[in-house]
This record gives C-alpha cells, sequence and structure tokens, in this order.
C-alpha cells in the first residue's frame, strides 16, 4: 500500500468532484417523473473526476511529501 493512503491533492480532488456526480446523477433519479438528462450530467461528473485524477496524478499531485 502506498505511502500516502490517498491523502493527496489529485485523490481528495477526485473524490470530491465524484461526490458531487453521485449527488447530482441520485437527484436525478428521484425526480418524478426521472430527469435522464440530470442523471447523465451526474455520470459525466463522475468521469471527470477520474479524468482529473489522472491529470493531476501525472502533474506529481499524488506523490508523498516524505
Amino acid at each position: 500500500m502506498s505511502d500516502n493512503h490517498g491523502n493527496t491533492p489529485a485523490a481528495w480532488t477526485a473524490v470530491s468532484v465524484g461526490l458531487v456526480g453521485f449527488v447530482v446523477g441520485g437527484a436525478g433519479l428521484m425526480l418524478d417523473p426521472i430527469s435522464y438528462p440530470i442523471f447523465w450530467i451526474g455520470v459525466g461528473l463522475n468521469v471527470v473526476a477520474g479524468l482529473l485524477f489522472v491529470v493531476m496524478a501525472k502533474m506529481g499531485l499524488h506523490e508523498s511529501d516524505h
């Protein structure tokens, strides 16, 4: 296991954006009638979260400070 255990700016940013994506997508599914555009916006935010993590990790923001 890595030394940082996910406590890096890249990990925190990806998790935060992913959490917002799940909340938006879930809200879209709970509306009556279901709002698929809002749901797909949430899915898109989760894809963006993954891309953000990869980009930030390549920038060196997913490395431990030791």
